[in-house]
């Protein structure tokens, strides 16, 4: 792939960037705020589709949306999905999943939002100690593959864009904090049921083992792990306890493979801090500093050193009218002072739907005069 943004984003991760930067911000929820509202895009950017915007504000798009999708999973025949969708008049989006297995059922609501695409669940999938059990046969019936065709299409689609890259299934109790249970419930189970609980962690491990296998074999090169870890939510103790044993199971697997590691970590994070060098990891994904997060870039860089990357860095409130835009060119200049050659500047945690796309625009001119100096 002969691109610039390509070349740069892969020379960055392999540490031969020379103090270059890639401004990355990742745009899509903005965007597609707007479609759902039926809000039109500021001037020359009118009509576009992501493809385009990225294309027309000549910055990297960070391929998520576009290469998950290799990474494909299938259930044997003994496990049948059922989708009813619902029609009592919420949205036209609400459905009932029901996963039918010899050992029992498991049944999801899901409800749209009335004011964007998300969903949001009503019933969690997961509920007792009965669910767990069933869910444990569903993981051991479920099979991992990558799909390259798909791969090739989107690498000839928007490779140009930057470098592809994916993101993966939660590890343990994440998955069971944010897809399964919630919070409240994991927490129930977790002091209720230890055993039960940790009986499907080390069942969710193995059947994981399936896509790191997948995932190492593949073309891509840098590995995101979708956790969004938030301190507050999983204090630092569970992180150690239950996180940091797969972080290091999957890193001995891609590192061998030779594949750059990075997790996502969008909420409050001094606690994890700490473990930033000893997590088996290359970079973290959207860390948020202050005055949005809990966390200086002064703290960060302290805890990264020289060597874990920085993906992402600036604060996403900085992207609203909100704050002075004086400060979103401070905090741009302070990142790369700090973080370059072991930076991907991008937007923490993404432009929301109140922000401005002039200010992508002045973020990608610091980047473009910060690169011109080192180019000589």
């Amino acid at each position: 792939m002969n691109s610039p943004l390509y070349e740069l984003n892969r020379k960055i991760i392999k540490g031969q960037s020379k103090g270059e930067v890639l401004w990355q911000p990742r745009i899509d929820a903005w965007l597609s705020d707007r479609r759902f509202s039926n809000t039109p895009l500021p001037g020359k950017y009118e009509g576009c589709n992501a493809q385009e915007l990225y294309e027309k504000l000549g910055c990297s798009d960070r391929l998520y949306q576009y290469f998950n999708i290799c990474l494909e999973h299938s259930y044997d025949s003994s496990v049948q999905v059922e989708r009813i969708p619902l029609k009592d008049g919420r949205t036209d989006r609400d459905v009932k999943t029901i996963l039918h297995t010899p050992v029992g059922d498991l049944t999801e609501i899901q409800r749209g939002n009335n004011s964007n695409y998300g969903m949001m669940p009503e019933k969690w999938l997961v509920n007792t100690v009965e669910d767990l059990r069933v869910l444990c046969y569903v993981e051991e019936a479920t099979s991992y593959s990558f799909n390259y065709d798909t791969y090739q299409k989107s690498l000839r689609q928007v490779g140009h864009l930057g470098l592809p890259v994916m993101f993966l299934p939660r590890t343990n109790i994440q998955k069971m904090l944010i897809e399964l249970c919630g919070v409240e419930n994991t927490y129930y189970l977790l002091a209720d049921y230890p055993e039960e609980v940790e009986h499907y962690f080390e069942v969710l491990s193995k059947s994981q083992e399936g896509f790191v296998k997948a995932v190492a074999e593949s073309p891509v090169e840098w590995i995101n792990y979708g956790d969004n870890l938030h301190c507050r939510i999983l204090p630092d103790y569970l992180f150690e306890k239950y996180i940091l044993p797969e972080y290091e199971k999957r890193g001995d697997t891609l590192h061998k493979a030779g594949k750059f590691l990075f997790s996502h970590w969008d909420g409050d994070v001094k606690g994890y801090l700490k473990y930033a060098k000893t997590c088996f990891l290359d970079g973290i994904e959207a860390v948020t500093p202050v005055p949005q997060g809990d966390v200086t870039l002064e703290e960060v860089k302290a805890a990264f050193g020289d060597e874990i990357y920085l993906i992402d860095g600036l604060p996403a409130v900085l992207f609203d009218d909100a704050f002075p835009k004086e400060m979103l060119e401070e905090a741009t200049k302070r990142t790369l002072e700090l973080f370059a050659g072991r930076l991907i500047l991008g937007i923490s945690d993404e432009l929301s739907s109140t922000g401005d796309l002039a200010r992508v625009e002045l973020v990608n001119e610091i980047v473009r005069e910060h690169n011109a100096k080192i180019a000589g």
